[in-house]
């Protein structure tokens, strides 16, 4: 047998599990009327098998998407939503291969045992789905070998083996077969069916009909998709039919061969993640016409409703250019309609005309159309890609000279370039870029059909010549019957349900558990009974005590089994978890719960050093979340408190090898918020301390010490703490000295803890003014997170989707929004972004190591009276390689102009103007290159420390700030320091200077802002006011803003050297800051990832907060209509403020507030280091720890 691999990999059944859960959470069974969550029941190969791998935990949500539904029929004739329905389903893994699976929904019979564990009324029944699942595309033999299966099981003949015996003989013995070689013949009981495969000189293998999609849509809609889907836009299609989602899906994804569909691709997606379709990146997704999308955001995306052929969407889609457009229209009307098309031609010599579309289209739809629908998208891609062999070029980032492309094809067509946005747009997807790849890949090159289509083409062939004109009769293998030992020849086997397979004794265990567990909670809830009744009121307690120590023993060995689960066993699907977490939930006086707490209490007193791996990590903290929440709804606050003091002793090491909590993760739990619960505890550490004789104010404080521990490991917001703190401390008469102290202390642990995890959001938490949530909480999302339920599962794939890396290349064109603001202002900006127009990423290469250093050569620093110079627009960037680059954006592909050498170590610091380089690093040294030339002109030398600071100034000067906190001034004709200029106290970390006046300011680490001004040889001001370094200053006419480590901005006075407002509202470091000319506000950046916009009329304040950076804001440039920023995490975001008009009426509102967002594009994994704007141009540039600048240009339409 040639091919080794299985047609079948496994067989599955999903419906309704021992454990029953509503959609929304919620366990147990809670009338016919709800909705529930599906699961796997039963499965060959087996969950535990060696040889093969699990099914996708994600296929009971995807193969059952609305949820299981309970009825009290099963079939009724009359009604056709009671009959089976069949359909196919497509998922995609995170490594972006596919698995096909065929799917039977019916209703079926409820396990007798589920009925009677949790009450459910007799004679039921439930949704319940049986599928085939492979890995290769035979849509037509998994339909037809499941639909066999589904007969002989309510066949009243019944069948002549055991139906799962039947199934282990086609999924164990039934092979793959060789394409175009192989044809294998087998038998499900008496019903012969055979699978084949296309030889690879063929289309790929398309077992599906693409009739679906020529019905649902015309000719034009259906052009109008492909164009959409070719572009890499976000698609949702919308149907009644499950069955229609994934054959349109399919068929689309088959007309774009060559090009392969790189993004998130789900066919039919889950009810429950409706949310996605606001994700931005592209995607192609299937949603049930039922389901409501009214709350969802649909700027941007293609609705495709297959029931009413109608596409809508808010962004223009480029059309096909004319001359393919006609051809493509043509030649499909040709196939669907031939009698409307050929009305006026003459009916002679018909037989000779040689078109084969008009024979085959006269016939009902079969493969002959389908071959023929798409053979002739393949003749539009060898049009519409003619001759971009000649194109390719590996030396270029993109691979592909994509100018001189569309340069040659503007001559053959007689069209300017600009009127080929289709194209431009085309061949800077994804998929073209993944196209030109394969091309180097020398087993795809020979089987390439377009470029033998296009050769044949060129030769004046039929198209048809590409294909192999002879295949040979295919070798027949025979996959002989399973023989079952012991069966009678005249036996059969009659189901009125669809059976269970033989569970391992394992399995059995933990269904029965579960069942069993459920059933005496749900027998507890009467609070009197007959047996209750006969016991004595010893006998009661007796009873209780042995059910109380019967609990305590299963949870201690549970616990035990738990920590020994090895690194390949997922602890949320283990039997020991599903254990403790039922006997937690099913419980109600509260024993799971308070012995699970006091198991890992005694744990922790014998030794154990509590840490945890990973996924034990998230084990733990949703069995403390449900103890605690359970605890909470029957008011037990001692199983409360333990779990909080438990909750602080385990960790695990986060990818920072920071020690990560559990107790930081409990803060979505509402109890923490009650003064009651902190009084109580407050109490029992009074009573329980160990020295009652010591000064009772030194009790107190101690015990409150304790609680304020607590607060900040929680992560309470800082207000909220210390209201209760202090509520505490006045009823036992604390003086104010320490209060002073614990206000300090509190204020302490606040800092450490957002120093290390950022400000958490906690659930129904509001946010104060002064302490914005920050993107870097590192866990925001577990807080909702339900432990091991198929929803989060389906979420979870759906996530691991979108978040794939797909080592982009450079030039992608990115159209989507990188993130979603928190804020509303953040959202209404991001909606209106996303309508303007496409952006351009290019990543320049050229650096061996992290990139330190960037300068962007504006028009200010070289513009003389004859106008703009050729440099203006120019990057320069400095390195840890010890160079320094300049690039020119214009010259796209080889933007490099020149590499400067003479440092011996990293270039800190650069500067131009119009003729000269000065670039300082940490050999502390300051060179100055001639910038035409790109030559050493002069080494300046002088400064005891690394240079962190240069400045070009006029009349060949140079200005440059050392670590060794001075600030001098070079003469470069000289090469002599002319002066320094200024001193301070440590390192200086930012300055800024004034040519007009003369005026220098300087600061660093000593958190004093100094002022000098340099013409009279006087300092001016030391500015007090900063409690830590200052990283970022500005200075514009009479005022002067610095950025603290201290999170705080300040603004001071030149003329009265005061500080005239303290900014106070970021929840991290400063590290820039900006003055808006246009309306005179102010734009602060932090560690925070928040942009603040401050208005500076009338008082300063904070009129708006952006979220739109997940990583420290690292540069803000505002020039008079535009507005640069980037952030640590390779984000950035280009905001423009419309001008007003002459004689227009101007805005009651804020000035400053009327900064939109423009544009922000597609992010990539990077750590940058700094970043340099180009408003001019609309250019922002970035440099990575990587060694890559990226290089974003907003400007193709503006």
């Amino acid at each position: 047998m040639a091919s080794t691999s299985r047609i079948f990999e496994y067989f599955v059944v999903c419906g309704l599990g021992p454990e029953i859960r509503a959609l929304d959470g919620l366990k147990g069974f809670h009338g016919a009327e709800e909705m529930y969550m599906p699961a796997f029941i039963d499965q060959f190969p087996h969950s535990g098998h060696a040889l093969y791998p699990p099914p996708p935990p994600q296929l009971p949500t995807c193969v059952l998407p609305a949820g299981v539904r309970i009825y009290s029929s099963r079939l009724d004739a009359n009604d056709v939503s009671t009959y089976p329905r069949s359909y196919p389903i497509v998922l995609t893994e995170g490594d972006g291969s596919k698995i096909y699976v065929s799917c039977i929904a019916f209703r079926d019979p409820i396990c007798e045992d589920i009925i009677e564990a949790y009450q459910i009324p007799v004679n039921s029944f439930a949704d319940k789905c049986i599928c085939f699942v492979s890995h290769s595309p035979c849509f037509q033999v998994l339909r037809d070998a499941l639909e066999e299966i589904f007969v002989l099981c309510f066949s009243p003949a019944g069948c002549s083996k055991p139906l799962w015996d039947i199934i282990s003989h086609v999924v164990s013995n039934v092979p793959l077969p060789t394409p175009g070689k192989d044809r294998v013949l087998f038998a499900i009981d008496n019903c012969l069916l055979s699978a084949e495969t296309p030889p690879k000189e063929w289309l790929p293998h398309a077992d599906i009909s693409f009739q679906p999609l020529v019905q649902c849509l015309d000719v034009d809609k259906l052009i109008q998709l492909f164009t959409a889907v070719l572009l890499e836009r976000r698609i949702l299609l919308r149907s009644n039919k499950y069955t229609l989602l994934t054959l349109v899906s399919e068929a689309i994804c088959h007309l774009i061969y060559p090009i392969r569909w790189q993004h998130v691709y789900i066919p039919i997606i889950f009810s429950s993640g409706v949310d996605y379709i606001d994700a931005p990146t592209p995607y192609m997704m299937g949603l049930h016409s039922g389901v409501d999308t009214s709350t969802v955001t649909m700027d941007g995306v293609v609705v495709v409703d297959l029931e009413y052929n109608r596409i809508t969407t808010t962004e223009d889609i480029p059309p096909i250019p004319e001359s393919e457009h006609s051809f493509l229209r043509g030649e499909i009307l040709k196939l669907l309609q031939p009698n409307v098309v050929a009305i006026d031609y003459m009916k002679i010599n018909l037989g000779s005309m040689g078109d084969y579309s008009l024979r085959t289209a006269t016939k009902s739809w079969g493969q002959d159309h389908d071959f023929q629908l798409r053979l002739i998208f393949l003749r539009f891609f060898a049009q519409i890609m003619s001759g971009y062999r000649n194109f390719i070029d590996n030396a270029l980032p993109t691979g592909f000279n994509a100018q001189a492309f569309l340069k040659k094809r503007s001559r053959a067509t007689n069209q300017p370039v600009e009127s080929m946005l289709m194209i431009m747009q085309f061949i800077e997807t994804q998929g073209f870029l993944d196209y030109l790849e394969r091309c180097n890949n020398a087993e795809e090159f020979t089987n390439n059909l377009l470029d033998k289509l296009q050769d044949a083409t060129g030769r004046g062939q039929s198209p048809l010549a590409i294909f192999p004109s002879h295949v040979a009769d295919p070798e027949i293998i025979t996959i002989a019957d399973s023989e079952i030992e012991g069966s009678e020849p005249g036996n059969r086997h009659c189901y009125k349900s669809f059976p269970a397979n033989a569970r391992t004794e394992e399995q059995e265990e933990k269904r029965k558990s579960i069942l069993a567990l459920v059933g005496g909670a749900s027998k507890q809830v009467p609070s009197g009974g007959p047996k209750a009744e006969s016991l004595s009121p010893r006998e009661r307690a007796a009873e209780r005590e042995r059910m109380v120590l019967d609990i305590k023993v299963k949870l201690q060995g549970l616990w035990l089994r738990l920590l020994r689960l090895g690194a390949t066993e997922d602890p949320l699907s283990s039997f020991e978890y599903g254990t403790i977490l039922a006997l937690i939930e099913s419980d109600a006086e509260g024993i799971g719960g308070s012995g699970f707490v006091e198991c890992i209490r005694e744990h922790i007193h014998s030794g154990w050093q509590c840490r945890l791996t990973d996924e034990q990590f998230i084990a733990v903290k949703e069995l403390l979340k449900t103890a605690i929440t359970l605890a909470s709804s029957r008011d037990d606050v001692s199983t409360i408190r333990d779990a909080l003091e438990v909750s602080a002793e385990m960790y695990r090491k986060d990818p920072n090898n920071v020690q990560d909590y559990v107790q930081r993760h409990l803060l979505s739990l509402s109890v923490w918020e009650e003064l009651r619960f902190w009084d109580g505890y407050f109490e029992y550490l009074m009573e329980n301390c160990s020295n009652k004789s010591t000064n009772y104010v030194t009790l107190v404080t101690a015990q409150l010490i304790v609680m304020a521990t607590h607060m900040a490991g929680l992560g309470l917001p800082d207000i909220d703490s210390w209201n209760m703190i202090e509520k505490i401390a006045e009823r036992n008469n604390l003086g104010y000295k320490q209060l002073i102290k614990l206000r300090a202390l509190l204020t302490h642990l606040q800092q450490l803890r957002v120093g290390y995890w950022g400000v958490p959001i906690g659930k129904g938490q509001p946010l104060p003014s002064y302490s914005m949530a920050s993107p870097r909480a590192l866990d925001i999302s577990d807080e909702s997170e339900q432990p091991a339920e198929a929803s989060v599962l389906g979420r979870s794939w759906v996530h691991s989707m979108f978040s794939r890396d797909r080592s982009l290349r450079a030039s992608s064109f990115n159209r989507a929004s990188d993130t979603k603001a928190g804020a509303t202002a953040g959202k209404t900006d991001l909606a209106a972004a996303q309508k303007k127009t496409q952006t351009n990423m290019r990543i320049l290469r050229g650096h061996t190591a992290a990139i330190t250093a960037l300068h962007c050569v504006t028009r200010k620093e070289v513009w003389d009276l004859v106008g703009d110079r050729e440099d203006a627009g120019f990057f320069i960037s400095g390195s840890t390689d010890c160079t320094v680059k300049v690039w020119d954006p214009s010259l796209r592909g080889s933007e490099l102009r020149a590499t400067l050498r003479g440092h011996t170590r990293t270039v800190r610091a650069i500067s131009s103007d119009r003729g000269k380089i000065v670039s300082g690093g940490d050999d502390q040294s300051v060179i100055v290159w001639d910038k035409q030339a790109f030559k050493l002109l002069e080494e300046l030398k002088g400064h005891d420390a690394p240079v962190t600071s240069v400045r070009m100034l006029s009349g060949e000067r140079v200005l440059t700030a050392s670590h060794d906190g001075t600030v001098k001034m070079w003469d470069v004709r000289t090469d002599t320091c002319v002066a320094t200029v200024g001193r301070c106290q440590s390192a200086v970390l930012c300055m800024e200077y004034d040519d007009s006046t003369g005026i220098l300011a300087a600061a660093g680490r000593d958190v004093l802002a100094h002022v000098w001004d340099i013409r009279s040889s006087k300092q001016m001001f030391k500015l007090q006011g900063h409690t830590k370094w200052i990283r970022s200053m500005r200075m514009t006419g009479e005022t002067i803003i610095t950025g603290s480590d201290d999170w705080t901005a300040r603004v001071w006075s030149l003329t009265r050297g005061t500080c005239d407002a303290v900014l106070a509202c970021h929840a991290g470091p400063i590290l820039c800051v900006e003055y808006s000319p246009s309306d005179k506000g102010i734009i602060t950046g932090s560690s925070d990832g928040l942009i603040r916009f401050w208005e500076n009329e009338g008082g300063i304040k904070c009129v708006k907060n952006l979220t739109l950076h997940s990583a420290s804001v690292l540069s803000i440039s505002a020039g008079d209509h535009w507005l640069g920023i980037g952030a640590a995490d390779n984000s950035m975001s280009l905001f423009h403020r419309p001008q007003e008009r002459f004689g227009s009426f101007s805005n009651a509102g804020s000035k400053v507030a009327g900064w939109q967002l423009y544009r922000t594009p597609q992010k990539t994994s990077a750590v940058v280091r700094c970043i340099a704007s180009d408003l001019d141009r609309k250019r922002i540039c970035s440099g990575g720890r990587n060694g890559l600048l990226r290089l974003w240009d907003a400007t193709t339409s503006i």
